[in-house]
């Protein structure tokens, strides 16, 4: 019997290889795996198991290049005959289920993971929230990526109650307990390489650094902390969005050899095995899959109290939470973090038994097997 046609859909390669090459890998046993996404700079670290399709789509608002996305998507699913679209990133899931509807593709399925119209005001924010809103009116069903979110997404109106759900406790790939775990040795080498003392606390952050992030609120406490607790030092890891880097040397005018870059990683559980603390102050997430994986490593977290945040750390037992934009806040969380070691420990030891019991990866892999297996997977002849 033919298996059904299964098309995963997202903007960038990058997509696919941080959060669905494990489900392309079980699902590869019961469906024909495609996946469609902007494949100009090659299909690097995209599961082989799956048929790789180029599609110039972009992830900026761009009209014309928006037109021919949405056309070429169209081509590539009435060619394909797909039974189930999925996809993921906001852009591609406008086209996608743009494309999903004309086509008649007969299961359309959009995984949300976090809104960029949060944090926008005006006609920039309605416009996005239009978006969002269509996707979740054109798909046959929705998925969230955390109960939080979804909880918001039906508050703001953009999707109905009955029309989206969250695989077990939430996440859109879960973490790989055995990938992010304690390492020693890998905690060495990584201090050693940016001359940090085996005795010194370490802060991480991981991600992009932008200002959505909470990068200028990070900077205002580091300015005090950093002068405050002489044996701290500050990892900050991911490509820079903005010259937010340049920014936070300047914090650090009077401590510039505890401050340290690393740009973007392949292998951040590297990085996160030498730390201490792990900070997030973002002021928009789906869900925080880095502060997870920290967590998986046995680092607790200080966060922002926002939906998406507060499903991945557990206030006062994996970590702490401090309202957004709260420069104060912050700043007293992260040192009475610094100050205690032996909470710290406790809490870290807390944030790995929650990773691996309730958002392992094969927890959520096989969650999204059950669900698609409720799905009508074959399109009628």
């Amino acid at each position: 019997m033919t298996r059904s046609r299964l098309c995963f859909v997202t903007a960038v390669p990058m997509t696919v290889t941080a959060f669905l090459n494990t489900h392309i890998q079980r699902l590869d046993d019961d469906f024909e795996i495609f996946v469609v996404s902007d494949f100009s700079g090659g299909t690097a670290g995209v599961s082989p198991r799956a048929t790789h399709i180029h599609a110039p789509i972009a992830r900026d608002i761009s009209p014309l290049r928006d037109l021919a996305g949405l056309w070429a998507l169209l081509g590539i699913f009435r060619q394909h005959r797909f039974d189930i679209v999925l996809s993921v990133t906001p852009k591609a899931g406008l086209l996608a289920m743009m494309a999903g509807f004309l086509a008649r593709v007969p299961c359309r399925i959009h995984w949300f993971t976090g809104q960029v119209w949060v944090t926008r005001q005006g006609l920039g924010r309605r416009i996005l929230k239009a978006a969002d809103r269509l996707i979740a009116a054109l798909a046959t069903s929705l998925l969230a990526d955390s109960p939080s979110q979804r909880d918001f997404l039906v508050e703001q109106g953009v999707v109905r109650a009955d029309k989206i759900s969250v695989i077990a406790d939430g996440s859109i790939c879960g973490v790989d307990s055995e990938r992010f775990c304690p390492n020693e040795v890998a905690s060495q080498q990584v201090r050693a390489s940016f001359g940090i003392p085996p005795e010194a606390t370490v802060v991480l952050y991981l991600g992009r650094l932008n200002v959505d992030k909470g990068l200028r609120e990070l900077a205002g406490a580091m300015k005090t902390l950093g002068e405050r607790f002489a044996t701290v030092h500050w990892l900050f890891v991911g490509p820079d969005e903005g010259e937010m880097a340049e920014g936070l040397r300047r914090a650090a005018g009077s401590f510039p050899d505890r401050v340290h870059f690393q740009g973007f990683t392949a292998q951040p559980e590297q990085f996160m095995a030498a730390a201490d603390l792990f900070c997030l102050p973002s002021y928009r997430e789906g869900f925080g899959s880095s502060i997870l994986e920290a967590a998986a490593v046995g680092i607790p977290g200080v966060a922002t109290r926002i939906y998406g945040l507060t499903d991945a750390v557990e206030a006062g037992v994996t970590g702490l939470l401090v309202p957004p934009r709260d420069v104060g806040a912050l700043t007293t969380a992260l040192a009475d973090l610094l100050e205690d070691g032996t909470r710290r420990k406790l809490m870290g030891k807390a944030a790995r038994q929650r990773a691996v019991e309730r958002f392992g990866a094969a927890r959520i892999v096989e969650g999204l097997v059950a669900f698609l297996a409720g799905r009508p997977e074959r399109r009628s002849e």
